[in-house]
């Protein structure tokens, strides 16, 4: 499935969702099949292209013939990993293989995430993101790379294009919804909760992280909030009503007590 979120003049927001299939799945939410739902994005600005959490294998193959629909795979610019889940970059030697693009990841999982990859198969092709965020030269454009660390993993981070307006938040905003459920943004934020609630109170750190996060995004200008899993709020209004909710969440560590940690 794939969703334009954007296109104005030379440049390009692209969601791919749903690229894997599972035999058995017949309704029911995403948990039901083997591996979780994920969404992979492609930003593209005159001539210029980043994709964005490109993925495990499983959906390699079919987000290869996708992205081709709409820009020359071999020169992508940029294979981009907001940090190492394998849902998010597994998939990085075929892409190393298969273009001359960057690889740009979170400082913190340099030595890591090229334990996906061949021997030799990143060097002098990683880019490192420093703790504080950075900068991305895409076209005549610029992604923001933005903090995002400890929501969920220790070094994490999110991408505003100004363009677009948009924040690709990665896990923050995910939810477990129905296949038929992602393209459309979320209309009803109440009833859209329950598919937020567990997986956000389990993953995410701590309210003091959620907190400086929203803080954060706040001052931008941000009219959709596009994550990694389900779909994505889109207007100003449920941007807010979507801050203003996990500004509050308790999770992770807030709620754990000596009952979580107890001999077996």
């Amino acid at each position: 499935m794939t969703v334009k979120l954007f296109e104005a003049g030379e440049h390009r927001c692209i969601a791919f969702e749903d690229l894997v299939r599972c035999d058995d799945r017949v309704s029911g939410p995403s948990e039901s099949c083997d591996s979780v739902q994920a969404n992979q994005f492609l930003v593209v600005d005159n001539g210029r292209a980043a994709l964005i959490a490109p993925g495990g294998t499983l959906p390699y193959n079919r987000l290869f013939m996708e992205v081709s629909q709409h820009f020359f795979v071999k020169h992508l610019d940029y294979v981009i990993a907001s940090h190492q889940d394998p849902d998010i970059v597994a998939s990085l030697n075929k892409w190393m293989v298969a273009t001359d693009a960057q690889v740009i990841v979170p400082a913190i999982w340099a030595r890591f995430i090229p334990h996906f990859a061949n021997p030799g198969r990143t060097e002098g092709r990683l880019i490192p993101i420093p703790d504080g965020g950075m900068d991305i030269r895409l076209g005549e454009s610029v992604l923001k790379a933005l903090p995002a660390h400890f929501l969920h993993s220790e070094g994490n981070f999110h991408f505003y294009d100004p363009v677009s307006r948009i924040l690709f938040s990665g896990d923050v905003g995910a939810a477990m919804v129905d296949p038929e459920d992602l393209a459309e943004p979320v209309s009803d934020f109440e009833a859209h909760r329950q598919y937020m609630e567990p997986f956000h109170r389990r993953y995410m750190n701590s309210n003091r992280a959620c907190r400086f996060w929203v803080n954060m995004v706040r001052g931008l200008d941000v009219e959709a909030i596009v994550p990694q899993h389900g779909p994505h709020f889109r207007g100003r209004k449920m941007v807010n009503r979507f801050l203003d909710w996990f500004e509050e969440l308790e999770c992770g560590v807030d709620l754990m007590t000596q009952a979580d940690y107890q001999v077996p």
